[in-house]
């Protein structure tokens, strides 16, 4: 039996959904480059890092380019993603977020963000989630993308706690492999046919109570 004293969220599609903002910003660049880049295509960008991404859209058009001009695409679709995001509230919150997150709070269970995002910051400000959370990892702090466990490893250790005491909140399947590989409990938010590795899969957070936390130290 393990005693879970935090909770680690990945941002994207588990707290809010800015997949749709992801996804129009590389169509364009994807466009820019005569690549046909489609919703089904975007599937297989959640969780992953922006290079990693842009390096499987490349893939899809059958293309290479050099790192420089890599990274400066990545900027452009960073700047036009950041064009949509600034415009965010917290209208954008995902079902049953805030109120997790408040008895989380109230039963001193630490929370972290684990995300691979590197303007995770500015979406927690813009749909004012900030305040719930004691740590924050995002795509600045860590040097290896999921399913790597590093983001939640040093979520770990920024709250105090071993990864045997944690939760991992995640809706892709890198990130649920990443926080298996760091020994990790894992609720899957989607669907249970994608997310198999997960302990419990859940459609979203309004599934989820603090009693339910205390079923899955039972199981585990």
């Amino acid at each position: 039996m393990r005693t879970i004293k935090a909770c680690l969220f990945d941002l994207d599609g588990v707290l809010v959904d800015t997949a749709v903002y992801h996804f129009k910003a590389w169509r364009r660049l994807a466009q820019t480059l005569g690549i046909d880049f489609t919703e089904h295509d975007n599937e297989r960008l959640k969780g992953v890092s922006r290079v990693r991404s842009l390096e499987i859209i490349l893939e899809i058009g059958g293309q290479t380019l050099p790192q420089e001009q890599m990274l400066a695409l990545c900027e452009q679709k960073n700047t036009e993603y950041l064009l949509d995001v600034a415009q965010m509230t917290p209208e954008e919150i995902l079902p049953g977020v805030v109120g997790f997150l408040k008895a989380l709070k109230t039963e001193g269970i630490k929370i972290a963000l684990g995300s691979a995002s590197k303007n995770a910051q500015l979406i927690l400000e813009r749909t004012q989630l900030l305040p719930y959370f004691d740590a924050i990892i995002d795509g600045r702090h860590v040097t290896n993308g999921k399913p790597d466990p590093e983001v939640f490893l040093k979520g770990a250790e920024a709250l105090g706690v071993t990864p045997q005491e944690c939760v991992v909140f995640e809706d892709a399947v890198a990130g649920v492999e990443a926080a298996k590989n760091g020994d990790m409990l894992c609720v899957g938010v989607g669907q249970p046919e994608v997310l198999i590795q997960a302990d419990v899969v859940v459609k979203d957070l309004t599934e989820m109570s603090v009693a339910r936390l205390r079923e899955l130290e039972q199981k585990a």
